[in-house]
């Protein structure tokens, strides 16, 4: 009798045990969030970008949010690796240190505004928000209402791989979709060739050679790879003025540029291939673009994701040869506003 009594006992504390657990799930979902206070602190010993998740008590779709998206592991998973995770109640009473300034509660009433959230959201203040933000503080991008797993994806990539640096999210939002949703968008055809295939080419009919380097696991480079290069916008000026080389990264090849073999080697404890860092001048990024001359020399690295709408003015600067004339920033004057300029390059 007493075994049985011992048994419904447990039965009954395991039960409880397992409601208080999935109570939690689905107030917090599989991401294991931290205060701002946790948050900063860890980011002093190890710096990732943050995400903030901005909800109320009594706002039903911030608590979808957290069953749904949040609770989705693969996803929570990326956020816990690469992100430090806050969840700030807009209407807490809590005082907070927030990038070296502090926060306090507005009002001791209920349902009134933090002044962090009146900081973050100005005078919208719309639930759930997101904000993301950059590990120095830089950068943030704030969005606003309920974000499914496909729309937060994207932003998620976006900080990660540090497209903020050079992109604005809109273009590179959309080149996403197109990349891995919506892949029946018109595409200019234009030939990748290996490293080997381009030297030949241009020796036969010299020609600028794009070098776009990438990897397997960057999905940055599989965007800028299937969409860049191929829009109408500038796929058929690369056809007429460059030949384009796309490049693992990753790659086992040994290749010889320069009379010089270049191979894979460690970077920053993971094997990469040192012909990456030789084109990049030591500033290898994922992805990156390097501009060849027709003798193969380096004119330029462009580090991290860039659309076509970047790009094009980049290409006419070096297809034109006008680099040996003007400098970037005289020209990118004259190409912006339409109005030449008489500086020259010294």
């Amino acid at each position: 009798m007493a075994l049985l009594r011992n048994l419904f006992l447990l039965l009954i504390v395991t039960s409880i045990s397992f409601i208080e657990l999935k109570a939690q799930n689905e107030a917090d979902g599989l991401v294991k969030w931290l205060s701002f206070k946790e948050a900063q602190e860890k980011n002093k010993q190890v710096q990732k970008p943050f995400i903030i998740d901005i909800y109320t008590d009594w706002c039903g779709w911030c608590k979808h949010m957290m069953k749904t998206t949040y609770s989705n592991p693969a996803l929570a998973n990326y956020i816990n690796t690469n992100f430090y995770p806050v969840k700030f109640n807009a209407e807490g009473k809590d005082t907070i240190e927030y990038n070296g300034k502090i926060y306090k509660p507005l009002s001791k009433e209920p349902k009134t505004p933090h002044e962090l959230a009146i900081k973050f959201l100005g005078n919208n203040l719309s639930y759930p928000s997101t904000i993301f933000v950059t590990n120095n503080f830089e950068y943030s991008l704030l969005t606003q209402g309920f974000l499914e797993d496909k729309k937060i994806e994207p932003i998620l990539i976006f900080m990660v791989e540090n497209a903020w640096r050079s992109s604005i999210f809109e273009e590179f939002n959309k080149n996403f979709s197109r990349t891995f949703y919506d892949t029946s968008f018109y595409k200019v055809p234009v030939k990748m060739l290996s490293f080997k295939e381009a030297e030949k080419l241009s020796a036969k009919k010299p020609k600028k050679i794009l070098v776009n380097i990438g990897t397997n696991f960057c999905n940055t480079c599989k965007v800028m790879t299937k969409t860049t290069y191929c829009d109408s916008a500038i796929g058929n000026y690369i056809n007429k003025n460059f030949y384009v080389v796309n490049f693992d990264a990753e790659s086992n090849d040994t290749i010889l540029y320069k009379k010089e073999k270049h191979y894979k080697i460690p970077l920053n404890g993971y094997p990469l291939h040192s012909l990456a860092v030789r084109l990049t001048n030591n500033r290898f990024s994922l992805p990156s673009l390097c501009i060849l001359d027709e003798q193969m020399n380096p004119l330029e690295a462009l580090n991290f994701y860039q659309s076509p709408q970047q790009l094009k003015p980049v290409l006419e600067f070096f297809a034109g040869n006008i680099y040996k004339t003007k400098t970037w920033n005289d020209f990118i004057k004259e190409y912006s506003t339409g109005q030449p300029t008489k500086a020259t390059k010294k």
